[in-house]
């Protein structure tokens, strides 16, 4: 047969080769073991002078730099989180527009936080504690030297978290809003909004000069996200149906193991989010604290998850998954703000308690007959509130200071958005008919289906 002749041709060529090889390798070997010990020891000397030696403060510049960079990629991660959460929970009908959504939030938040945003966001010298701008794009980033954040990946990572403030909206306003006009309202929050209630805490400005503490964002990113989101639903409305005779009527999510792999996505970008917001990785002290960051911010979310849970069970006789879900992310949020400064017990209590608020968030929006697809105002807003807050209950800061942070900051975003959000509607560029609702976002703003 013929593969019999092919393998032993190919058995021939193998052992030819090998007969050949061998030889200079015992030669090799050889040689190598005759060498003086002595001139094999000057030799690794010499290679040692030649190797540059580096400073502690440049191993330092080194490892900062490059971990913020990956606590970057994982916060941009997130994205896809919030895009499988959002489309899961959400009718079929509307998956591109989400989808679509979350994508312009990075593509053409990247380009107008890069633009004006962050030279809003960290104005320098030029702020006045309430407004100021640097220049356009990251300016001139020059040497920053040993031990200090290079510029370009100091913006990767503000860039990161500006998005995230951005896509929290997207749900809460799913399935009933023009996408030109998410556009709009995308740019504006991620351009001018949130980079100047970023600089009150952030970039140096008021809240920070009177001790306000937020250390990763529970009120500067999900907690104006969140209020964005309310101000969305309120002046949009609720989706056909979700209403009827005065009753609630939930309108079911499409792909639940989506919006579960969503959450676990989210959880997953949180390690970004959290510990990365140490913004220094190098020296025991500093170690130790992305340690405690790291425990605390898992805690919180697993003891949210439980917490909800149960309530959801008790009041319902089922135990939900959405309910725990929202309360994975509700423990998330609510320990961003704190998670450096508290212990592993009150990270627990925590995430207990916004787990706990989440549902009785999503219950207290379901009688005012707020309509949030996805429960962005009781995850992000509510619990971002909490996380501020519990920041000085647990956490030793002013309290009093705590409180009114964690409430100017969210009005702001609240009372910008919803003035957005009300011109929009008044020129009758916010709201799709019904007609276009009815057969779906995919086909009505963009000709085309997730699922055939």
């Amino acid at each position: 047969m013929n593969w019999k002749h092919a393998l032993t041709g190919l058995t021939a060529t193998m052992v030819v080769l090998l007969a050949f090889s061998q030889p200079t390798l015992a030669f090799d070997e050889a040689e190598t073991a005759e060498k003086p010990a002595a001139e094999a020891t000057e030799e690794a000397s010499a290679a040692e002078e030649e190797a540059p030696q580096l400073s502690l403060s440049e191993l330092y510049y080194a490892l900062d730099n490059s971990m913020l960079f990956l606590c970057a990629v994982l916060v941009l991660f997130m994205q896809s989180g919030f895009a499988m959460v959002e489309s899961g929970f959400n009718s079929s009908k509307n998956t591109i527009n989400i989808l679509f959504k979350n994508l312009m939030d990075v593509c053409a938040g990247v380009l107008i936080y890069y633009t004006v945003g962050y030279g809003l966001m960290y104005p320098g010298d030029s702020g006045n504690g309430y407004f100021g701008f640097a220049q356009f794009g990251i300016g001139e980033a020059g040497d920053p030297g040993p031990g200090v954040l290079h510029p370009q990946v100091d913006f990767l990572f503000q860039v990161a978290f500006a998005a995230t403030a951005a896509t929290i909206v997207s749900g809460a306003v799913a399935g009933r809003m023009k996408f030109s006009s998410y556009l709009i309202y995308s740019i504006v929050l991620t351009g001018i909004i949130y980079p100047i209630s970023g600089y009150w805490k952030w970039g140096g400005g008021w809240l920070d000069a009177m001790g306000f503490y937020d250390f990763a964002g529970s009120i500067v990113v999900h907690a104006v996200g969140g209020f964005a989101g309310l101000a969305g639903a309120i002046v949009l409305g609720p989706r056909i149906g979700r209403f009827k005779a005065g009753k609630s009527a939930p309108i079911p999510g499409h792909n639940i193991a989506q919006a579960t792999l969503g959450v676990f996505i989210l959880w997953v970008g949180w390690y970004g989010f959290n510990p990365g917001s140490q913004l220094a990785f190098g020296g025991t002290d500093n170690t130790n604290a992305v340690m405690l960051i790291a425990t605390n911010t898992t805690l919180a979310a697993a003891t949210g998850g439980v917490a909800a849970m149960i309530l959801g069970w008790l009041m319902y006789g089922k135990p939900d998954i959405s309910m725990a879900l929202n309360g994975v992310l509700a423990g998330l949020v609510g320990i961003t703000a704190n998670c450096d400064s508290v212990t592993n017990i009150e990270a627990i209590a925590i995430g207990g308690i916004a787990g706990l608020l989440v549902v009785f968030g999503i219950l207290a929006l379901e009688k005012l007959k707020i309509d949030d697809p996805v429960g962005a105002f009781p995850v992000h807003g509510l619990c971002g509130i909490w996380g501020g807050v519990a920041t000085g209950i647990f956490g030793d800061y002013n309290l009093g200071v705590q409180i009114l942070g964690s409430v100017v900051i969210p009005v702001y975003a609240f009372v910008t958005m919803f003035a957005l959000f009300s011109i929009l509607k008044v020129i009758k560029q916010l709201r799709v008919s019904e007609e276009d609702e009815l057969k779906g976002l995919d086909l009505s703003e963009h000709g085309m289906q997730a699922y055939h």
